[in-house]
């Protein structure tokens, strides 16, 4: 098992490798030929006379496609390539990533995404605190620090890609910007699938969950968007003059994250270790699912992240894969 160091018995592995197996023959049963794995030297069945295009992962070895990768044959038309199952984070336009900052640069910000090289988040791609849309002028440039610093993690959307290759991000929008009082977990990105969702309210533990596309997983107190600051400003207006102490207890609680609601991050920050280190796909379901198995049976927080907790996890899942292939068929 990766990342966690967790002590199986005998017994356990004997049940692990059982539940582990059963998952594998349940996708290979789900799998129809068009989509057939394959490992390297595998010989991919084409008709060279239909114009085959070879694309990434395939080349031409006497007269046959043969697979250069260990992954999933996809077919796009004519165009014939492998899918690799595990592989580092390849960014596309549009999705939503979760990145620290590293670097405050003349009107923009570098940002870690878990990526090949950095992200940036230019001062123009992003909404100002006063939000009002205008053109940003050299003040702006100097309170950049006041906006992100060193170390903020970010939430944002991929906009394009700059000619050197790396990402030009923008946060446009109220949900995107500054994560606080929260957990950063790294899972491996091709945990995280491309859905049309991938921020998450629950509202039953008041926790925000956000599954970035680059591997970073965010899970932090839910935050109501701009409530405090329109307070602020309505008490501003109604004086003439801000309200130092009105403003000095408002930031204080918002500092303040309540007792239950810290438990409630550590419960489904560890739902997603125990995923990722069973290699699971990240999903809002399943992760529910994980939280919910742990309270039914009164498990501390610490405790699920032991061995007993993990091969419950494999043997729940294999029992929720098997009554999906029912239910379609």
């Amino acid at each position: 098992m990766r990342e966690l160091q967790v002590g199986l018995n005998q017994t356990q592995k004997v049940r692990l490798q059982s539940a582990l197996r059963q998952l594998e023959e349940l996708s290979s049963r789900v799998s129809n030929s068009s989509t057939a794995s394959v490992t390297v030297a595998d010989t991919i069945p084409v008709n060279l006379e239909d114009g085959v295009l070879k694309g990434h992962g395939t080349t031409e070895h006497n007269g046959e496609v043969v697979a250069t990768l260990c992954g999933v044959v996809e077919r796009v038309n004519k165009l014939v390539y492998v899918r690799t199952l595990r592989a580092r984070y390849k960014p596309e336009i549009g999705d939503i990533i979760v990145g620290r900052v590293i670097e405050v640069a003349p009107k923009r910000w570098r940002l870690e995404i878990n990526f090949s090289q950095d992200a940036v988040l230019m001062l123009s791609s992003m909404n100002l605190p006063d939000g009002i849309q205008r053109r940003r002028t050299a003040v702006d440039e100097l309170n950049m620090r006041s906006i992100f610093e060193e170390n903020n993690v970010i939430c944002a959307e991929v906009r394009g890609f700059q000619h050197d290759g790396s990402l030009h991000l923008q946060a446009r929008s109220q949900k995107y910007g500054k994560l606080e009082r929260g957990q950063l977990l790294t899972v491996p990105p091709y945990l995280v699938k491309r859905r049309k969702q991938h921020f998450h309210y629950l509202e039953q533990y008041g926790v925000d969950l956000i599954l970035g596309c680059n591997g970073f997983i965010w899970v932090g107190e839910h935050i109501e968007a701009n409530e405090d600051e329109m307070m602020i400003d309505n008490k501003s207006e109604e004086t003439g003059k801000p309200d130092l102490k009105f403003t000095a207890l408002e930031m204080q609680e918002k500092a303040f994250t309540p007792f239950v609601t810290r438990r409630n991050i550590c419960l489904i920050a560890n739902a997603v270790r125990v995923l990722s280190v069973l290699g699971f796909n990240l999903s809002l379901e399943v992760i529910i699912d994980t939280v919910e198995a742990s309270s039914s049976l009164n498990l501390d927080i610490k405790d699920m992240l032991g061995a007993e907790f993990c091969v419950l996890t494999a043997e729940r899942e294999v029992k929720r894969r098997i009554t999906l292939i029912k239910k379609k068929c």
